[in-house]
Formats: C-alpha cells, structure tokens, sequence
C-alpha cells in the first residue's frame, strides 16, 4: 500500500492511537512501530553503545504529515524536545501540496579523509609526487574494504592540497570515498589510516591527522517547493517572506538564526534515524560559508512568474541507513521503516525536504504574526505541566495564561491554585 500523509484529525488522537495510525497510513505492520512506546533502548544494549553508561535519556518522537516528495506521501518521524517543530513543519508542507509538494535530487554518497603530512621539505614537488602515485594509493585504500568495493563504492580519486600555516607548509592528502548506504565515517577513516604510510614516504614527510572531514561538500542533497501565494495570503506577504530570507543572506546574525531554523527540522529527523546529528550540523554550517566567506543563509526564497513562492535548500547531508545507532536502535529501526527510504541517498532528500519546509514555517511566522504567537499555546501548556496541571486542567490554566499575555511558571501556580480553589 502507498503511504499516506494526509490525516486530518491526526493531532486529536491519544499518542497510541497516532500510531496505530501512522503504522497503517505508511502502510507498515501495526507491531513495526511499538519500539516509540519504550524509547526503543534497553540498559543492556546502551551499556554497549558508549561508555560510562548510568541509564537512558528520553526524548518525545513525533510524526510530521502532510509531506509529499516526488510525487510520493510520506510521514516523518521527528526527534525534539522543541514545541511547535511537528506542528509548523506538518503545516508547511501541507500548503507545499497545493503546488506539488517537494522536488528532491541529491549527488553521489562521497565523503572525504584528510592526511596531514608535516615536514616536507618540496611541498609542491611531494603534491606531484603523490598525484602520480595516485593509483597506488587508491588501492591500498580499496583492499581495506572489499564489502564495500563489491557494492559499487569504495576510493574513487585522490587529490592534494598544500595548506599554508602561520609558519608551517601543510601536504594534505584527500581520499574520496563512495560510502553508499553509510554515513562513512568508519570506512573513509580505516583507508586514511592504512594509506598514511606510504603518503608519508612518497611526500618525504611526518603524517600527523588521518581522518575524515565534515565538511561533506561532495554529498549534497537538494530540495525545492512552491508555495502559493493565495495560500499565504497574497502578494504582499509573499515580498515580505522574500525580505526576510534576503536580511538572512546578507546578514550573519540573521543568518545564524535562519538556518538554526533549518536544523530543526533536519536535526529531528537525522535523530529518529540514529545518525549523527553532529555530523550533519558541522557539514551544514561549514557549507553556509559561501564563496565570500561570510556565513550567509543555506536557503533562498524568490518569487516565480505566478507571483508564487519558491524555496530551494541545498546542503550536505553525510547520512546512512547501515552501521552506527541506526542499524541497532530499535526506534532508528522503526523510524526507517516508517519512511519507506532503501537507500541513504533517499534518506537524505527526504530530511532536506523537512529542512525547507521548517525554514518556510518559520519565515512565514516571523513575517506574519511574529515566532513568540506560534509558540504561544504549546509553551503554555508545558507550563501547565509543569506545575502539576492534570489533563483535565490543563486547557484551562493554558487558556487563562495566553489571554493575560504572561505564560510564567508562577502565574501557572497561581491560576491552578485558583482553579482548584474554585472547584473545591
């Protein structure tokens, strides 16, 4: 069956019941999703995931709908402790339907290992040197992973840089490496070290770091939508959207907020998977430092010849489905299986789709009503938690502290006591 992601009513449910509903509109067995309802992480397996372990720390799961990408349904398992993230970004896609939904396309899975060789005494003559022992070199790399090699991936290419210190002249090697359906880091590491031998003999040199670098700029995922203008409210809320992304590439405190707005989407789903959130962070800002040097916004938002609303969003995205949390993590488990996604390329349009669309939903709130409105009733109503607030008291005290314009925890005290006071 075709996943679906349009379920009105879906945020009306208990948490079982959105589930049991997710499970069947993705069209997964209805036990493939019972892992949330854990956590999806017993003490025993923690013990021997890191180290130092004491327990384990829990963290709300939920389920972005609306989304449709290239041409196909999905629902989104989003990771976060923020309120309003499910919310907006289910909402923007929902408006990005109207127009298709979200356009996706991605490069080749290629990460890259550093090795820094130190002390050479010809750095341009050790570059050549090195370049000619290309061949060599690659497969040295490429024996260290004959599983990955028979799958279509392995050392493509090698290129040299010579990086210049305050003092120092640095010999630095890049090994290319097709990951396939790994986020990499194992593989491209494990190369970088078997190799460092032989490039410090041929460079005549002292190898210091082999290891990878996040700066995954040969692993880039795309994603763009329409947004109609009827939808947003016309053409004036339409030029005021765009204004708004234009301070974000110009202007690098814009900028760190703007794409801090992006993370919250990329950053939930990369977690639901069990990949590396790190890793995907350090990629993406290291990429929003464009050609200039400045750090400037990873998206752009422009107006077509309909007067609509266009988004793009490209950035690197070094995610896998095999190795690491993903493949022992019964929650990462389910969250794939919930996306229907066989390849990490897959993966990594789909979560750069929810980036746009988060980016939009927050765009959209700041030109409009201002970010603190959208935040307003959920901030509220984990107040009321807070404090005590059972289920049945919660709409109240939420209602009484958004209509006095102070959701504070000792005004939550104080309307609880008073609904209490009144009640008995």
């Amino acid at each position: 069956m075709a996943a679906q992601s349009r379920i009105p009513g879906f945020r009306d449910e208990s948490p079982s019941g959105r589930r049991a509903l997710a499970a069947e509109c993705a069209g997964v067995p209805s036990d493939a999703l019972e892992a949330w309802e854990s956590g999806g992480l017993g003490l025993e397996q923690a013990d021997h995931m890191i180290e130092n372990v004491v327990g384990t720390f829990g963290m709300p799961i939920g389920v972005a709908t609306n989304f449709t990408v290239n041409g196909s349904d999905v629902l989104v398992p989003m990771v976060t402790e923020e309120p309003s993230v499910v919310a907006a970004a289910s909402n923007a896609a929902r408006i990005a339907r109207e127009r298709g939904g979200f356009r996706t396309s991605s490069s080749a899975p290629i990460m890259q290992a550093q090795v820094q060789v130190l002390d050479v005494a010809d750095p341009d003559g050790a570059r050549v040197r090195l370049l000619e022992a290309a061949e060599e070199l690659i497969l040295l790399a490429n024996d260290q992973d004959p599983k990955l090699v028979s799958l279509g991936g392995g050392a493509l290419d090698l290129k040299v840089r010579t990086v210049e210190g305050r003092n120092d002249r640095y010999v630095v090697v890049h090994l290319v490496v097709d990951v396939r359906d790994a986020m990499g880091a194992n593989a491209v590491n494990t190369m970088a070290e078997a190799v460092a031998d032989r490039v410090g003999q041929i460079a005549g040199g002292r190898v210091l770091l082999r290891i990878l670098t996040n700066k995954a700029d040969m692993r880039l995922a795309r994603a763009r939508a329409v947004f109609s203008a009827e939808a947003l409210g016309g053409a004036e809320v339409v030029g005021d959207l765009v204004h708004a992304a234009k301070l974000a590439e110009i202007d690098p405190y814009r900028a760190a907020t703007h794409n801090k707005g992006i993370m919250n989407g990329v950053t939930a789903v990369v977690l639901a998977t069990g990949n590396d959130t790190r890793a995907v962070e350090a990629g993406a800002h290291s990429h929003a430092v464009g050609a200039r040097g400045q750090y400037t916004a990873l998206s752009h938002f422009e107006v077509d010849r309909d007067g609509d609303l266009v988004g793009t969003l490209e950035l690197p995205m070094p995610v896998g489905l095999v190795g690491g949390a993903t493949t022992v993590h019964a929650a990462a488990q389910a969250a794939v299986r919930m996306l229907g996604v066989g390849s990490a390329s897959g993966l990594a349009e789909i979560i750069t789709a929810v980036g746009l669309a988060q980016n939009f939903a927050a765009l959209r709130a700041l030109a409009t009503e201002g970010i603190q409105r959208g935040h307003m009733s959920l901030h509220a109503r984990n107040i009321a938690i807070s404090v005590g607030a059972t289920a049945e008291e919660i709409p109240e005290v939420v209602g009484r502290l958004i209509a006095d314009r102070a959701i504070r925890t000792d005004r939550a005290e104080q309307v609880l006591a008073d609904i209490r006071s009144s009640g008995s």
